[in-house]
Formats: C-alpha cells, sequence, structure tokens
C-alpha cells in the first residue's frame, strides 16, 4: 500500500547537449516552406544538437549527470535504489540501455526500469512510477534519465535529411534526482493513456520494409497532411486539459502558476499552450530555438536551464506538462521547487 504521507521531492536536475549547435540552414536548403500543416509541425528552429559518431546513450547519460554529482559528490549514487530510463533510440538490442547506464554510474538499483513507452512526456511517466515506488517501499532514492538520440543517427541520413521533419530534432539528454523529503515536494500528477492513437505515428521507408529487415531504404517518420492537423489539433487539446486537472485538484488557477515546463515539439504549440493557460511568455522557458525538438529529454533540459538562469525562485509552484507522438499519452505534474540545494544541504 501507498504511504501518500511520505513526500517525494525532485532534489535536482541536470543535463547535456552533445557537439556544437547546428544551424536551420544545414537543413532548410533541401527544401521550401509553404503555409501548410507540415510547415507548422516543421518550422525549424535556429540551432539543434546531434550526437557524435560512436556517442552512446551511456555516454550521454554519464555526461548528463556529471553536473549533479559536481553539486552533491558521487556518494548520491550509493543510496539510488530506483533507476527509470528512456531511450529514444535504444542501441542495446532486446533489453534496452538501463542496465547499461546503471553500470557506467556504477550502481545495481533494486528497481531498473526501461521505459518505452511515453515519448515527450516520459519524464513525468517516469517520475510517477518513481514516485511511487518510493513511497510503497524502502527504496531512499531515484534518478529518472531520459535520453534523445535520433536527430544525429536517424534525421541525418542523407535521405532524411532533405525531408522538412529532419529540421526539427535534437540530441541531448536529462537526469532527475528524487528523494523522500520536503524540499521540492511533488503536489500531484495527472497520466492519462489514449491508445485509440498508438498506432499513428509510424516509421517507413522506400521501398517499404520493416526496421529489422534489410534493405537500402532509409526509415523515417510517415507524416501525412492529415495526421500532422490531427496531432496539432490533440496537442493543443490534450496539454491544457491535463493542466487544468492538476490546478484543479491543487487548487490554484493556470494563470497562477509560478513556471510552465513543457515538451518542446514547435512554436506553434507553445505558444498555444501558454495563451491557452493564460501565462506570458517568462513564465513558460523555450528551449527550442536552441535545442530544437528534444522530445523526453526536453523537460528535465528545459527546467535546468531555468534553475540555472535563475528564472525559478524557492517556493514557486512549477508545472511539468507535456503530450506524446501522435497523442496516445498526456501527462500533468506539479512540484513546488525548494532551491537547488548541495549535499550539506546549503543553497548551490
Amino acid at each position: 500500500m501507498i504511504d501518500v504521507t511520505i513526500n517525494v521531492s525532485l532534489a535536482d536536475v541536470s543535463s547535456y547537449l552533445p557537439g556544437e549547435p547546428i544551424s536551420a540552414e544545414y537543413f532548410t536548403q533541401f527544401h521550401d516552406t509553404a503555409d501548410t500543416a507540415s510547415a507548422v509541425m516543421f518550422n525549424p528552429p535556429r540551432f539543434r544538437h546531434h550526437v557524435s559518431a560512436g556517442e552512446t546513450p551511456a555516454d550521454m547519460a554519464e555526461r548528463a549527470i556529471a553536473p549533479m554529482l559536481a553539486r552533491h559528490g558521487a556518494d548520491l549514487l550509493e543510496n539510488v535504489d530506483v533507476l527509470v530510463v528512456h531511450t529514444q533510440l535504444p542501441q542495446t538490442w532486446f533489453v534496452g540501455n538501463g542496465g547499461e547506464i546503471a553500470a557506467r554510474l556504477g550502481i545495481a538499483p533494486e528497481w531498473l526500469i526501461d521505459l518505452s513507452n511515453g515519448g515527450c512526456a516520459s519524464f513525468i511517466h517516469a517520475i510517477k512510477l518513481a514516485r511511487e515506488i518510493l513511497q510503497s517501499t524502502e527504496a531512499n532514492s531515484a534518478l529518472v534519465v531520459n535520453v534523445t538520440n535520433t536527430a544525429g543517427q536517424v534525421f541525418a541520413q542523407d535521405r532524411v535529411l532533405t525531408m522538412a521533419q529532419a529540421a526539427i530534432p535534437g540530441d541531448g539528454a536529462g537526469v532527475a534526482w528524487l528523494t523522500k523529503s520536503d524540499q521540492s515536494p511533488i503536489l500531484d500528477i495527472e497520466t492519462r493513456h489514449l491508445p485509440q492513437y498508438a498506432g499513428e505515428m509510424v516509421l517507413v521507408a522506400e521501398p517499404p520494409r520493416r526496421y529489422w529487415e534489410a534493405g537500402v531504404g532509409q526509415h523515417y517518420v510517415g507524416f501525412t497532411e492529415s495526421n500532422i492537423a490531427k496531432v496539432l489539433h490533440r496537442g493543443n487539446q490534450i496539454v491544457p486539459e491535463v493542466v487544468r486537472t492538476i490546478c484543479e485538484r491543487i487548487k490554484m488557477k493556470t494563470s497562477q502558476l509560478d513556471l510552465l515546463v513543457t515538451n518542446q515539439p514547435n512554436r506553434t504549440f507553445l505558444q498555444n499552450w501558454r495563451n491557452s493557460l493564460e501565462l506570458p511568455a517568462q513564465r513558460h522557458p523555450d528551449t527550442f530555438e536552441e535545442c530544437g525538438n528534444l522530445f523526453g529529454s526536453a523537460m528535465p533540459l528545459t527546467f535546468d536551464y531555468a534553475v540555472t538562469s535563475g528564472l525559478v525562485q524557492e517556493g514557486a509552484v512549477v508545472m511539468f506538462a507535456g503530450f506524446a507522438h501522435a497523442g496516445d499519452f498526456a501527462a500533468a505534474a506539479a512540484l513546488r521547487w525548494g532551491g537547488r540545494v548541495s549535499s550539506r544541504g546549503a543553497s548551490c
């Protein structure tokens, strides 16, 4: 039975961006923009980052957690009993990259979970799982790791590179540390699975083949104008819905939120979400222009940016929110930020 009297806090976040920024011109030289749903969805950011050749998910996770370990010391890892990992493009066949990441960090957690679903909202999905384990077991702390690594491996293929969709993704990684404490307590979480949309985002190749079959065609996401329009409509609706649900339960108006941290799919979603929730741009941090669509890594990386930049003050109510794929999952989580502290309890 879950002990809801145990507060679970998001104690810290850290992140990593690989390589040098890659400008939009690297992609837009190959195609024109037009007033279509595709143009709205794939209007490119100024920059993004790509994984280096041979850079593994474990490499990225290790580099993402490094700033956190520098603040708290390597002893942080000794009490990690829960590791939840979402890797966008797993490179370890069958088992995912959670085990490889645990080995790289030198930990052997009792709970090691590789998430295959949750996509751009997997950060919240992972936090919910970690929180429930911490509240219902003797586990001490948890790490949530998000690795995004398709931009430099899938979307940089020479035939895919010429498509509008290739200009949007970026690569990066984010890590969150959860503890049993009241330092930055998680106030509430809402998750919604919408499985009727799960099959709408598909991987295709020309000539057609399944992803594990040998062949000459390069895989890419099979968007059409009609399904892009549906995704835009769903995303504009379901993210504000889950935020409002949380706000009703914690008894505050959406306009009173101190910070909204979302996934960063494109400019249109970002603007529509904050308009719908009656929030000014300065309370909705935007990393899209510098990082592109970081999918599952966007929330921890954007929050790390907000904290490091001084955009979030102690006592602030922070709302994380986003949706995944074609709309098969949406989630929101609220916390009261207590400030980034060192392992000795002093402000960093």
